[in-house]
């Protein structure tokens, strides 16, 4: 069984999105599917089926939640540090085309967010970046062509 790397508040967003949907999204489906069955004729009540793809979905996610959170391996990335870009690591780049800085840290899958400056482990930057220090430059195929990157600095926060 694959282990899933994550940070602390990674896990604790997985955590508290498992409490909301078992305390809150599904009673209230529940709550749902039980007065849309009041309607009468279940074959075209629409919002019966709704509800019961709502249910569907919660209880898909509930269940992909736990298998991550069973799987997690939690890294505090407080007490890492170093010179070398791992997991957790902050990383600002240049590209060395436009001059323009940019700001990084590699998390796990589920806590991407680019527009938050994290991407995923598993990303073609984050894997370029992966056991390079500062003043090194790395190449990354993107959409658009191979784009390289100067890491300017590696921080531990």
């Amino acid at each position: 069984m694959e282990k899933v790397p994550m940070t602390a508040g990674g896990y604790q967003s997985l955590d508290e999105e498992l409490k909301r949907l078992k305390s809150v999204e599904r009673p209230n489906v529940i709550a749902a599917i039980s007065e849309a069955r009041s309607h009468g004729d279940l074959s075209e009540n629409a919002e019966y089926h709704a509800a019961k793809e709502r249910q569907g979905w919660i209880e898909g996610r509930i269940a992909e939640i736990e298998d991550k959170i069973s799987r997690a391996q939690v890294i505090d990335v407080s007490k890492l540090s170093g010179a070398q870009v791992k997991f957790g690591a902050t990383v600002t780049v240049v590209d060395e085309d436009t001059e323009e800085e940019g700001r990084y840290q590699l998390v796990g899958e589920h806590e991407a967010d680019v527009k938050e400056g994290r991407v995923s482990i598993t990303s073609p930057i984050a894997r370029a970046m992966i056991g390079k220090e500062t003043g090194d430059v790395v190449e990354v195929n993107t959409p658009g062509g191979v784009k390289a990157y100067e890491i300017l600095k590696v921080e531990w926060r």
